[in-house]
């Protein structure tokens, strides 16, 4: 049925609101892009054969009876320990589920409400039964993510309970475009895409001009490495993202909407496409929306996997079926963005955090976080840290804290090194910056950014080296090749960067790696230009010893750079068995049987064979 008006919404809301409630017992299997990788859609089918094969079937809680409801939620957020499985109302959260488990689970927990342990999170011999207790979950604030996880993400129905679209009604029944963009100015709420420019400001400026055609655009390339933010909200609560982009589009009066998501996100693309074919079937979205005589379209379209894209200007052409490449600016994106009109631009976290904004006011929102960057920050929290996965914090948290609360410290208990902050746009932070604030300005302030909002976590064992080289390579490869400075000068300060992990760098290649980082830094035409080189100084900064000891000792202390390592055999451990000699391809390794062999390393082209094949852990390098 279609809703003509605001009356029936809210009848509806209460049908979708009773309806859940009387869903006593639900089984959320993890839906995420990760979780199914494991084979969370195998989970998900077999609970669901159990529980339709079992409709005589009630499940006892408290004085409660119900049947058990199965739903395929999205990101969980615990990546790290997926398949992940929810249920509610005792809200265990089961980790690693296999197939196999599924029959447990159900007879234990579904039939009975008896937990089964072993598939729950343990720490320090403690069993942490509901999701919320866990340490990973409980060191968080999740706004943005409060429905990931908790919602059918392909049903409007379970996000209409949850709450979606009331802030929009609020919106167009209550409040004037003008009052709209007040509220979000006033929240201090700044973009999540990386540069934190006031979302207000640019709602306000795009407001203001006389051109009347206006467009809205939702950034979901999301490019960096190691970044999944908004692929987990497009994916597990698609219809927060959709309402905080019709709210911008009733603030500047625009008619028109489109969502960029890069075409590595099938999965978004799917479920994005299910809710507004939802939202439309329902009236939420097209013409004359809820009778109030405001009309918005919402429009799909794939990205043809460049990292250039999630530049403004790049994506609206690329929107508009040309090349995508960045422009000179002014006319800025609010001024002539999509086919030259005012455009509001913002990425998917950004729109998501604006319905909260709406439906609790300004004030709720900036008594979270810091003063001058309020709210919350959704990171992507990977590398060597004990728990990888999905985070959302309060801004003006330490690294610390995300690290090693939330993280719980470094696998293997190594030593932690440093952390890549904002994807290819930042830079690396070490230890004594573990206390430094996660938010905008502080960040600023000690020459990084939040970007994205990818965190990769290194330990001891990580060569700084390669981690400039292998982020270098990523920028070069990726840059549109529109302007000198990105095209010419990434090329060369990969080149160099190449060189010393090699063993064939000079030491004044620093000096032109400075040189080369602050010309591009100074001239590139787009901000993904201007940040490509922070990788690689913010490594020389810190890490200055191991940029000298690659190219005066030729040695690299990880053993990570395959022509610095040095292969050497335990005389010790070595049984003679000559396995290591037999797959030498250089014939570099000689000895007699039953007696210690040697590696003759003029010869050894350090491939590693060697090491491979020692079934005694005889071979190291050094």
């Amino acid at each position: 049925m279609r809703i003509e008006n605001r009356l029936q919404l809210q009848l509806w809301r209460e049908e979708c609101k009773e309806k859940h409630q009387k869903e006593k017992c639900r089984i959320l299997v993890c839906g995420g892009t990760g979780c199914l990788a494991g084979g969370s859609d195998k989970i998900y089918a077999r609970f669901k054969e159990m529980s339709e094969g079992m409709d005589h079937v009630t499940v006892k809680i408290g004085e409660e009876i119900a049947h058990p409801g199965v739903k395929m939620s999205g990101c969980h957020g615990f990546c790290e320990m997926g398949p992940l499985v929810r249920i509610e109302p005792y809200n265990y959260l089961y980790l690693k589920v296999k197939l196999e488990d599924c029959e447990e689970i159900f007879e234990k927990t579904i039939l009975r409400g008896e937990p089964v342990e072993r598939l729950m999170y343990h720490d320090d011999h403690k069993v942490y039964e509901t999701q919320e207790e866990i340490p990973f979950y409980a060191e968080q604030t999740r706004l943005v993510l409060k429905n990931c996880g908790h919602i059918d993400a392909e049903h409007i129905e379970e996000a209409i309970a949850a709450g979606a679209y009331e802030s929009f009604e609020k919106a167009v029944f209550e409040m004037t475009p003008e009052a709209v963009i007040k509220s979000v100015l006033d929240s201090g709420l700044r973009g999540r895409g990386g540069a934190g420019f006031p979302t207000g400001r640019k709602w306000s400026q795009v407001a203001g001009q006389k051109e009347k055609v206006r467009y809205v655009v939702c950034n979901g390339d999301e490019g960096d490495p190691g970044a999944f933010m908004d692929r987990s909200v497009m994916e597990g609560d698609p219809h927060r993202m959709i309402e905080g982009m019709m709210i911008a589009a009733y603030a500047v009066q625009a008619h028109e909407g489109y969502i960029y998501v890069r075409a590595e996100y099938p999965l978004a693309v799917r479920r994005l496409k299910i809710a507004i074919e939802q939202a439309e079937e329902k009236g939420l979205l097209g013409d004359n929306i809820l009778g109030t005589g405001f009309s918005f379209h919402l429009h799909i379209n794939r990205g043809a996997g460049a990292f250039v894209c999630g530049e403004g200007s790049a994506l609206t052409a690329s929107i508009e079926g040309k090349r995508g490449m960045p422009r000179v600016k002014p006319p800025r994106t609010v001024e002539q963005g999509l086919w030259a009109k005012p455009t509001v631009l913002n990425n998917v976290e950004t729109y998501a955090n604006v319905p909260m904004i709406i439906k609790n006011g300004a004030d709720w929102f900036c008594r979270i976080g810091t003063k001058e960057s309020p709210g919350t920050k959704a990171f992507a929290l990977t590398g060597n840290v004990k728990n990888t996965g999905l985070i959302e914090v309060p801004m003006g948290i330490t690294l610390r804290e995300i690290i090693f609360d939330i993280g719980g410290g470094i696998k293997n208990n190594k030593k932690f090194k440093a952390v890549q902050i904002g994807g290819p746009s930042g830079g690396c932070l070490v230890e004594s910056q573990l206390d430094s604030k996660m938010d905008f300005d502080s960040l600023t302030k000690i020459g990084a950014m939040i970007g994205s909002g990818g965190l990769v976590v290194m330990d001891e064992d990580t060569c700084m080296v390669e981690v400039a080289r292998f982020f270098m390579n990523f920028t070069q490869r990726e840059s549109c090749g529109k302007c000198v400075p990105c095209r010419e000068g990434t090329k060369r300060m990969l080149e160099i960067l190449e060189r010393i992990v090699e063993g064939n760098g000079k030491l004044s290649d620093l000096d032109e790696l400075e040189e080369l980082a602050d010309m591009i830094e100074s001239t590139a035409l787009c901000g993904l230009g201007k940040s490509a080189p922070k990788p690689v100084i913010s490594t020389i900064h810190a890490f200055r010893e191991e940029y000298e000891e690659h190219i005066l000792k030729k040695h690299c202390k990880a053993g990570v750079c395959s022509n610095l390592r040095t292969y050497k055999i335990d005389l010790e451990k070595c049984k003679g068995c000559s396995k290591c000699a037999r797959n030498c391809p250089v014939n570099a390794i000689t000895g007699k049987i039953k007696t210690p062999f040697v590696i003759d390393n003029e010869k050894c082209i350090k491939c590693g064979t060697c090491k491979d094949n020692c079934a005694f852990g005889a071979i190291y390098t050094e």
